[in-house]
């Protein structure tokens, strides 16, 4: 049987000094034989330098000129998906709050075919003061709305998450800012893919400011945009099947 492979992606912007750190935690990950065949490091119009040095790193990187998470994500799995496709997709940030060793343990479930979508969640191995009680309660309500929405209960929003490149295409990613997780894990659902939610460390990030979470406007218009997103969800998807036991 051929070997089961995954890609990593990583949006970034403005990341330069997280990158050698990065790296460094991901060389027992990434290689040859290895659970991640490569890194696609999606640089999101940084002006410090963070896609050069990635790219010194072996990362393959793309430049994506549009503003936004999703932005950056769907223009690494284009990149991903251009030569040689994987079979899955992994997510990362570029901060070093997730651990990277925790990727294999993430990635188990879509191997074995036990899951479609695996997450990352958060809230039960977060250090102290890792998720602000803002963020805590953002992710709360979220995944209340999500539940009131499709049936299905989900602990957290983590970032850090893999799925299958078929789940990937049932899922038709459209999104271009910060509802790009929120559209994966509510669609998941509405299009009956089976999800997994495991608990991974989460740490603060290793050096400088989170652009969101970081102060209180920038995580208010990113609730904004998330609460939107589930709204329009809701309306878009509301032919699907939603199976609350998946």
């Amino acid at each position: 049987m051929p070997a089961f492979t995954t890609d990593l992606v990583v949006p970034a912007y403005n990341e330069a000094e997280n990158i050698d750190p990065l790296f460094d935690a991901l060389r027992p990950v990434v290689g040859d034989g290895r659970p991640i065949r490569r890194v696609v490091l999606a640089d999101n119009r940084s002006t410090d330098g963070t896609g050069e040095r990635a790219a010194a790193r072996g990362a393959r990187v793309v430049r994506e000129e549009r503003p936004g998470y999703g932005a950056a994500c769907l223009a690494a799995i284009a990149e991903a998906r251009r030569a040689d496709a994987p079979d899955a997709i992994a997510f990362l940030d570029a901060d070093l709050s997730d651990d990277p060793a925790e990727l294999p343990g993430l990635l188990a479930p879509l191997i074995d075919r036990s899951a479609d979508l695996v997450i990352g969640q958060r809230l039960a191995r977060a250090e102290p003061g890792a998720l602000e009680p803002h963020q805590r309660f953002g992710n709360w309500l979220a995944c209340a709305l999500i539940a009131r929405s499709t049936g299905r209960r989900y602990r957290d929003l983590g970032p850090m998450r893999a799925l299958t490149v078929d789940a990937l295409d049932r899922l038709g990613m459209a999104d271009t800012t910060w509802g790009w997780t929120v559209e994966m894990q509510f669609k998941a659902v509405t299009r009956g893919l089976r999800v997994t939610e495991i608990d991974v460390p989460y740490r603060k990030r290793h050096a400088g400011r989170s652009k969101i979470s970081g102060s209180i406007v920038g995580s208010y218009k990113a609730g904004t945009k998330i609460i939107g997103t589930i709204a329009q969800l809701r309306r878009s998807e509301s032919g699907s099947s939603a199976d609350p036991r998946r």
